[in-house]
């Protein structure tokens, strides 16, 4: 087999270049228009049992059309696929929002994304993923492990939700609570019963692209036992990040117990050290992460965490069956909720 020179060798890897780049150009205009069409028959199809004054119609069409469309077409427009168009139409009925979403998600993404009945959730993993660049896996994956319920931003009113996914959509800058989750699911390092502090921190470091993954978008390793120096004494960040949508550090620290109402001032002299040493001039002020066993909400409020930039948050490091997590989560949402309201009103 003949060598090729090395200035053919970087001909090939350009035509190579131009080749995948026209490959993908391709499929994502193929995708936009299936995903277009789906959504115009699932319109029209629609249209027609609105139209109809008959009870049972709309079943009754539906498997007319899947066996007449099958039988001309082949696979692909049976009538749970038809009555999938009509849930995506129903979901997005303004046709210019769906030219926008299939321009950058794929009609599997959109399929999952339409099952959703909740119009925020939706478009909460719709910024999200396209924010990240989820496969559709990646998005199963992500949903499954109720990701918009662990969400800080999902304990926060509707209008602070809608606000925040408005910012993402038109400047692409997502919000912190948009980005942090509560609780983390830390089932991957294989802890169980009893361990340290250290052996947390071990774990972690083993599974660093797994934790990664778990933090969310943009985070990157920095450091491990960040040591500052202040007043000649020496203090240890347990993890430092650093995070490229948020554009700034994040310092971490692991509990293996109830969260205490000191843990502030710490993280407080952390963020505000990394704030004048650490800071470059165009990034955003440090945030700082505790992860604790338990949370104590009260003292969480009352020391108005929020606005010194720390978010105090749970971790799992055994997964509850989903049914069981899924309550939970529900039960914290609520509170949350109720809590702001009760805020509100007293003041």
């Amino acid at each position: 087999m003949n060598t090729l020179p090395a200035a053919d060798t970087a001909l090939v890897a350009e035509l190579r270049q131009l080749i995948d780049a026209a490959r993908q150009r391709a499929a994502t205009a193929v995708n936009a228009e299936l995903t277009q069409l789906y959504w115009r028959i699932g319109e029209r199809i629609h249209r027609e049992i609105l139209g109809s004054q008959r009870a049972g119609y709309g079943e009754e069409i539906v498997a007319t059309l899947g066996r007449q469309l099958s039988a001309d077409y082949g696979r692909g427009w049976s009538a749970r696929q038809l009555r999938l168009c009509i849930r995506f139409a129903q979901t997005y009925p303004d046709a210019q929002i769906v030219y926008t979403l299939c321009a950058e998600l794929s009609w599997s993404h959109l399929r999952l994304i339409a099952a959703l009945d909740d119009s925020l959730k939706r478009d909460f993993y719709t910024e999200l993923c396209r924010l990240e660049g989820w496969s559709v896996r990646q998005l199963q994956e992500r949903m499954q492990s109720m990701l918009f319920e662990r969400s800080a931003i999902s304990k926060q009113p509707d209008a602070t939700l809608r606000h925040d996914l408005e910012q993402l959509r038109e400047q692409g800058q997502p919000s912190p609570a948009l980005l942090l989750k509560d609780p983390y699911v830390l089932d991957f390092l294989g802890l169980h019963d009893r361990y340290l502090e250290k052996d947390l921190e071990d774990a972690i470091l083993r599974e660093i692209e797994q934790f990664l993954l778990e933090l969310g978008a943009g985070f990157a390793f920095v450091a491990r036992q960040k040591r500052l120096q202040i007043d000649n004494d020496d203090f240890y960040i347990d993890l430092l990040f650093y995070n490229r949508k948020l554009k700034r550090l994040v310092a971490l620290e692991l509990k293996t117990g109830d969260f205490r109402a000191e843990y502030k001032g710490q993280m407080e002299l952390y963020l505000r050290w990394l704030a004048r040493h650490e800071q470059e001039p165009d990034e955003n002020p440090p945030l700082g992460i505790i992860l604790c066993t338990s949370k104590k909400q009260e003292q969480i409020e009352l020391l108005e965490l929020g606005q010194s930039g720390i978010h105090v948050a749970e971790y799992l490091t055994v997964l509850p069956p989903p049914d069981i997590l899924r309550a939970c989560l529900h039960q914290s949402i609520a509170r949350a909720r109720a809590r702001l309201l009760e805020n509100k009103d007293s003041t």
